[in-house]
């Protein structure tokens, strides 16, 4: 059985509260269009390291990841995201189901990645998992975009 070096782990329960500090901060302000579509383009810079050789995965292997990510692990995201208005703005309303969501998506990742660690290279590992987030938080944006578009039409 393969055992997660200390790093990864470290490195998995950091992001995990890194994404948890910033839900909870981002719920306390009002989501505007900016602040919807900034991080989807910000992390869309990530596909520059295709550019390098050795992170180059074929094509089906990142529309099974990309899909995989949009269709079911967006799913929990979509779940436990509510926008809604007070007064003129719109805010994220929290859920109290957000933390096991992100507890139980850092597990899947890790346990998933100790496996692909074992048959592909770190860089096309790595690079496979960016595209997987890529598409969760594509869905996710896309449809919190959707959801804003509709409360601010109702002034």
């Amino acid at each position: 059985m393969y055992i997660p070096n200390t790093t990864v782990v470290i490195g998995s329960v950091a992001g995990a509260v890194a994404v948890i500090t910033w839900r909870v901060r981002e719920s306390r302000s009002p989501v505007s269009t900016k602040k919807i579509i900034i991080p989807p383009l910000g992390m869309s810079t990530g596909f520059s390291m295709f550019v390098v050789p050795a992170f180059r995965i074929p094509w089906m292997w990142a529309a099974a990841a990309f899909l995989l990510g949009a269709v079911a692990l967006a799913w929990p995201l979509l779940a436990t995201t509510r926008l809604v208005r007070q007064g003129d703005t719109v805010t994220m309303q929290r859920s109290t189901a957000f933390l096991s969501v992100i507890i139980a998506l850092a597990a899947i990742r890790l346990l998933a990645r100790s496996y692909f660690d074992s048959v592909l290279t770190v860089q096309q590992t790595g690079a496979l998992f960016f595209v997987l987030a890529f598409g969760m938080i594509l869905r996710w944006r896309a449809q919190m975009l959707v959801d804003y578009r509709k409360l601010i039409r109702l002034r």
